[in-house]
């Protein structure tokens, strides 16, 4: 007997609020994604915020939101904004953006 496991895909819009600039919270979150095997992209703000998209797996975009809510070790997360939204596969890799 087999059992039909379907892996949930989701996507989340993220805003990482604190002293996140100038701790490489990106490049490390983009290295964390990359474990995690999740894709989209990670970017710095005007408002000192920083923000991302990202889709995979559904247990994988939460470790990636959890792993946010601590960042680097330089980092000082206040507060992680997660918009859930429907899974588009857009991407195949985790980008940094300028």
């Amino acid at each position: 007997m087999t059992t039909n496991t379907r892996v949930q895909h989701t996507r989340a819009h993220l805003i990482v609020t604190g002293r996140v600039q100038g701790v490489f919270f990106r490049v490390e979150t983009q290295r964390a994604a990359s474990q995690f095997g999740v894709h989209g992209w990670v970017r710095n703000k005007r408002d000192g915020t920083v923000e991302a998209i990202v889709e995979g797996p559904e247990l994988d975009v939460i470790a990636l939101i959890n792993w946010c809510r601590k960042g680097p070790p330089r980092a000082h997360v206040e507060r992680v904004d997660v918009t859930w939204g429907d899974y588009q596969g857009e991407f195949d890799h985790f980008d940094i953006r300028y």
